[in-house]
């Protein structure tokens, strides 16, 4: 009788065991992280198209206007500034930190040296810190007789001395820099993660075949990195097209606009013109920018994984 049961319970037993029995279990694991994230994600994007969709001051009753915000948006020159200031700061945000990432990467990976982890977190403090922080010590730092200019003047460069984050030709690339300082971190760290992931021994190969160090970065290690190159451009383009707070704190979006964003633009159409539903609608169009490309970026690689993969 004892061994009926029990024979009864390792049949039900491997029986349940099976995923493909009982693979709806599996929803219920992920269901209440798809409630938070419905919550506080996919509901208020919902509210956002609705309140683009209308005239609200943010504390009126809401007025049906239907596309008119969308209309007025793509005849807004000042939209279309900041949103080219975004794809400017794209250069400095994404560009450079992941050009200066793997250069960073290659000078820690392929030579052990004491001290390694000291440098490494020192590299990666800015992107830990406040943002406000850091345009409170980059502000000073441009200021007019601040360190850059006395640095300038002692080497005997008093000639290149101006008020970088005042002038209307170099505030753009002054700002743009210190977003390259914060971001270069993040590369960083995915990078010599990705490196440690890659086999010592393609390395010992290439170095058979004569390779010298770039030969082994061009043909080892790069396309190793594929996958982290790509999270870091996601991730450092999305930072490009949602900086609000460092350039805030920098320039407020001066001067005469040559730094304003769009966040910035929906910041100030929101809660100093009380057009909230026009600032809906440009968040919800820099909301399609940004899904569209990361898509976009995920897509292409997931064709050339397969293009691969088929060879």
């Amino acid at each position: 009788m004892i061994e009926r049961f029990y024979a009864r319970l390792a049949e039900s037993t491997a029986r349940h065991s099976r995923p493909y029995e009982r693979f709806h279990y599996a929803y219920l694991y992920i269901l209440p992280g798809l409630l938070i994230y419905s919550v506080f994600v996919l509901l208020p994007i919902g509210n956002t198209v609705r309140y683009s969709l209308t005239e609200w001051t943010g504390f009126s009753a809401p007025t049906y206007v239907g596309l008119a915000n969308y209309r007025r948006l793509f005849e807004d020159e000042n939209f279309w500034n900041a949103l080219g200031n975004n794809a400017f700061f794209v250069i400095f945000y994404t560009i450079l930190p992941i050009m200066l990432g793997l250069f960073l990467t290659s000078l820690m990976t392929r030579s052990k040296l004491r001290g390694m982890v000291i440098f490494r977190t020192g590299l990666f403090i800015p992107q830990v810190m406040s943002a406000v922080v850091v345009g409170i010590i980059w502000r000073w730092m441009f200021d007019y007789r601040g360190p850059v200019n006395q640095f300038l003047t002692d080497v005997g460069l008093s000639s290149a001395v101006k008020p970088w984050l005042g002038d209307f030709v170099w505030a753009p690339y002054a700002a743009g820099l210190v977003g390259t300082w914060v971001e270069y971190g993040l590369c960083m760290v995915l990078f010599i993660a990705g490196v440690q992931s890659i086999s010592e021994d393609l390395y010992e190969a290439a170095k058979v075949d004569g390779a010298n160090a770039w030969h082994q970065f061009r043909y080892v290690t790069l396309p190793g990195l594929q996958q982290q190159m790509l999270v870091a451009f996601v991730l450092t383009f999305i930072a490009a097209l949602r900086v609000f707070d460092l350039v805030f704190v920098l320039t407020r979006g001066g001067p005469g606009r040559k730094t304003e964003v769009v966040s910035m633009l929906i910041y100030e159409e929101a809660f100093e013109y009380h057009h909230a539903g026009y600032a809906s609608a440009m968040a919800f169009v820099m909301t399609v920018i940004i899904v569209s490309v990361s898509a976009t970026v995920f897509y292409l690689q997931s064709r050339q994984e397969g293009a691969e993969n088929a060879s």
